[in-house]
């Protein structure tokens, strides 16, 4: 009996581990299955659980809330002529009347910071007498337009809200094609706020034509996620639900979705948002040159490996590139540690930088690799910053130089006037440091490692001071 009691054991375990086995491999898990070559080479792993089967449900109900419903209101004038009875009973001239209209129209947006900053399109607010805002929530706000950037069709507006549930921010340069992205905004007016498509990054730096000339940064990305009109200005999330876009555009040849959507790739969203928070406009940096793609006949010409790069057909006189010693005929493969593949590489580079800053440039000639120091320059044309009276954007406001000095022109509603600044301040100091013209102000502030304390006089004659943190 004793030996017959050992062998139903044994029986018994061995069907026990029998069907743990075949459960195991059953159950999807982290473990990840590797696939070789013919000549039985490891060629690469994947991991079933993370990337054939991937789950949303995180980074969608988390990004969900993030996003908001823009309502747009927009008053224009409508030319129309009298009805020719009555100008016969009337003696009108026959010139033509004018009536106030109105048109709605919609789209999405992005809260970035629980203080009621909200990231759209600019072509979702352009022109807008009255913005409304409706949160996930159903809640919903007036909104105002702290600053537009047209270039790259990026706008930021406000609503008066706390403690609000925001997105942050990913690298988007990081984002690898194939990888899974997650839409979210409200298509096709209120009735669908709040919709979610997925789909995968399908290319990464795609431009689409500019019929009418304007300067246009563009290196979205491309997704075959749903995207159609009303989603414009909404969030482009990862798995993670981290925003890596926002949404901006489909090309159709119906109006409607057609498998190709465009997004502004989050690195160029946050460097505007903040140029619009900190200055009230964007600081652009400017190279000054005229390039082409790198044909295969430049390339074997300069003995490239590769069609990387951008060719320069011209350089301007004057321009940050001439002084950097930049020469017609160059090939500029890298700015610091960041390869140049395309010229949509480049304007987005250069787009990173402010006026000011310095970068090195890594350019082919005649064979050779060389690197130059280059010092971004800005234009009026490029940044916006300076106005016609001669003010200059700083912080939300506008200061000026006049015969008391750098003076606040306008405070605005930004960073400077929430800290105290405004109408008519005299500025005297930056953080210790005596200035005598705006571009002083500006480039102390740049300086500033945390905070920013201005000191001056009132409009009113008295001595005052006010301070704000740089990074707030």
């Amino acid at each position: 009996m004793g030996k017959n009691f050992i062998t139903v054991l044994a029986s018994v375990l061995l069907s026990g581990l029998t069907a743990y086995g075949i459960v195991k491999a059953a159950t999807p898990t982290e473990t990840a299955t590797t696939v070789y070559n013919e000549q039985g080479e490891v060629v690469k792993t994947v991991n079933l659980s993370l990337s054939d089967y991937p789950d949303f449900t995180y980074a969608a109900e988390h990004a969900v809330e993030a996003v908001v419903y823009v309502k747009v209101t927009v008053k224009y004038q409508q030319q129309y002529m009298i009805d020719p009875f009555f100008r016969f009973f009337f003696g009108d001239e026959g010139q033509p009347q004018t009536r106030e209209q109105e048109r709605q129209g919609s789209g999405s947006g992005v809260i970035i910071r629980p203080d009621g900053y909200i990231v759209t399109n600019n072509h979702v607010v352009q022109n807008a007498t009255k913005i409304e805002v409706t949160l996930n929530n159903n809640k919903t706000y007036e909104a105002s337009v702290i600053g537009t950037d047209p270039a790259t069709d990026v706008a930021l507006i406000k609503i008066d809200a706390a403690g609000l549930p925001t997105l942050s921010f990913a690298d988007s340069d990081k984002l690898r094609l194939g990888e899974w992205v997650l839409a979210i905004g409200s298509p096709l007016g209120e009735e669908l706020r709040s919709t979610i498509t997925a789909g995968i990054v399908s290319a990464k730096g795609r431009s689409m034509p500019n019929y009418n000339g304007e300067f246009k940064i563009e290196s979205f990305i491309q997704t075959d996620a749903a995207v159609n009109p009303g989603n414009s200005g909404g969030a482009l999330v990862n798995k993670a639900g981290e925003l890596v876009g926002i949404n901006t555009a489909i090309v159709s040849t119906t109006g409607s979705y057609t498998g190709y959507s465009f997004a502004v790739p989050s690195n160029i969203v946050k460097k505007i948002v903040s140029d619009l928070i900190d200055f009230g406009s964007v600081k652009r940096a400017k190279l000054g040159v005229v390039m082409s793609p790198v044909t295969e006949k430049i390339a074997k010409d300069a003995g490239l490996s590769s069609l990387n790069g951008v060719y320069i057909n011209e350089v301007t006189k004057g321009s940050a590139a001439e002084k950097a010693g930049m020469k017609k005929g160059d090939i500029l493969i890298r700015i610091d540690s960041s390869d140049v593949k395309t010229p949509s590489d480049l304007q987005v580079l250069v787009n990173s930088f402010h006026p000011g800053d310095k970068a090195v440039m890594t350019i082919v000639r005649d064979g050779q690799e060389q690197q130059l120091n280059v010092e971004f320059q800005g234009t009026v044309e490029a940044t916006g910053t300076v106005a016609e009276d001669g003010s200059v954007a700083f912080y939300g406001a506008r200061i000026g130089q006049t015969d008391r000095g750098v003076e606040i022109i306008s405070a605005g509603s930004g960073k400077l006037a929430q800290a105290g600044g405004e109408d008519g301040f005299v500025i005297k100091y930056v953080n210790d440091q005596k200035v005598n013209k705006p571009q002083d102000v500006i480039d102390l502030a740049r300086k500033a490692r945390r905070s920013i304390v201005i000191e001056g006089v009132t409009a009113t004659g008295r001595q005052g001071y006010f301070a704000f943190g740089k990074d707030e």
